[in-house]
C-alpha cells in the first residue's frame, strides 16, 4: 500500500479554470498510447465492443487519487516509453511554464515515472507543473499503465464513451508525438488529503477464475481437465483485441466451425490449432469458434496485466 499526503486543500473550481486553459502535448507515445475510460458496455447488439481500459480498477484508483469520477478518461501506456508536457497560461496568456499546474497519478505496471527527471513514484497524486516534462519509463512489472489528469482527458464522446477502440477505430486514433490532448475540469470532490492506494502486479504466475463456456460440450472431457491443470504462457501475439496463449492443444470433439454468435468481454475461444485466446475489451462482438470457458469479471484488470512468457493458471470461479 502507499501513503499518499497533501499539505493542503484543493479547490475544485481553481482547477476547473486551470484545466480549461491547459493541455497535455506528447512529446513521445511509446509502444501504444490510448485514451481510456470505462468504456461502451451494453452496445454488443449495434456491434460495438465493450472497449476502455483493460485494467479499470487501475483507472479507477487514478481517478480516485484525482477525486475524478470513476470514470474519468486517462492514458493507458502499453510497457511505458511515454513522455509528454503539460502546456498552460503559466503567465498571462503565453503558454508555458509557470506558476501552477494539474494533478496527475500514474497507476497500474510498475515503472518509473519522473517529472523533469525527479522521481516521483506511481499510485500517488503529484502536482505536475505547467511546462515540466513528465516520462513513464518501461514497466519493470506489468503491461499497462494508466495516466490520470484531476479533471480527466477531455476526448471526443462516441457512443457513450471516450475511449479508443484499437479494432473498430472508435474515438482517437493511437496517440503520436505531436498530439494535444485537451483536459475536461470535471473534478467532483477534491484530491483527497489523506489515501491508500493498493499497488503491486504479479511478478511471476497470474491466476485466472474461469466460468463454464456455453460449447464446452464440443470438447473432450480431458481439454477441461487439461485447461485447469496446466500452466499456460501469455504470447507475443497480444493486444488490446485478444490475448492468444501457449500450452497443451485442447481437444475437441467436434469438428467444423459454428455459425457466427455473441462474444463477450473474456470470453476463451479455441480456434482448430487446440491453443486458446482470450478475447479483450476491443475484440470482436461475434464468432465462429467455440467458447469452452468466460474469464470471471474481476480476474480481467489482473489478465490485462499479463507479460508476454508470463505463467497464466485458470481455476474455477467462485458464486
Amino acid at each position: 500500500m502507499t501513503g499518499v499526503g497533501h499539505p493542503f486543500g484543493v479547490d475544485n473550481h481553481a482547477d476547473a479554470r486551470a484545466a480549461a486553459r491547459a493541455w497535455i502535448s506528447v512529446t513521445q507515445p511509446g509502444l501504444l498510447a490510448t485514451v481510456q475510460d470505462l468504456g461502451r458496455p451494453g452496445r454488443a447488439s449495434q456491434g460495438i465492443a465493450r472497449s476502455g481500459a483493460l485494467d479499470r480498477g487501475a483507472l479507477r484508483i487514478a481517478n480516485r487519487l484525482l477525486g475524478n469520477a470513476e470514470g474519468a478518461a486517462g492514458v493507458e501506456i502499453t510497457m511505458g516509453g511515454f513522455s509528454a508536457v503539460l502546456v498552460g497560461a503559466g503567465s498571462g496568456d503565453s503558454p508555458g511554464r509557470g506558476a501552477g499546474g494539474m494533478w496527475v497519478a500514474v497507476t497500474g505496471a510498475q515503472g518509473d515515472v519522473t517529472i523533469d527527471g525527479r522521481a516521483v513514484g506511481t499510485n500517488r497524486a503529484v502536482l505536475w507543473p505547467f511546462g515540466a516534462r513528465l516520462d513513464v519509463g518501461m514497466a519493470a512489472h506489468g503491461v499497462r499503465f494508466y495516466l490520470g489528469v484531476r479533471g480527466g482527458i477531455d476526448a471526443p464522446v462516441i457512443a457513450g464513451s471516450r475511449a479508443t477502440d484499437v479494432m473498430a477505430g472508435l474515438g482517437l486514433a493511437p496517440l503520436t508525438t505531436g498530439d494535444a490532448l485537451p483536459l475536461e475540469g470535471a473534478c467532483i470532490a477534491p484530491v483527497p488529503a489523506n489515501d491508500l492506494a493498493p499497488w503491486g502486479v504479479a511478478h511471476d504466475r497470474i491466476d485466472i477464475e474461469l466460468w463454464p463456456g456455453p460449447r464446452a460440450d464440443w470438447f473432450a472431457p480431458t481439454a477441461l481437465e487439461t485447461l485447469f491443470g496446466a500452466l499456460w504462457l501469455a504470447t507475443s501475439e497480444s493486444n488490446r483485441v485478444g490475448m492468444r496463449l501457449a500450452g497443451p492443444e485442447l481437444a475437441r470433439t467436434r469438428a467444423g466451425e459454428l455459425p457466427s454468435e455473441g462474444m463477450v468481454v473474456g470470453a476463451v475461444q479455441v480456434p482448430p490449432s487446440g491453443a486458446p485466446t482470450v478475447l479483450l475489451a476491443d475484440g470482436p462482438v461475434t464468432g465462429g469458434y467455440p467458447v469452452i470457458a468466460v474469464v470471471a469479471e474481476a480476474s480481467l484488470d489482473r489478465l490485462a496485466q499479463a507479460r508476454p512468457g508470463q505463467r497464466i493458471a485458470f481455476r474455477h470461479a467462485s458464486p
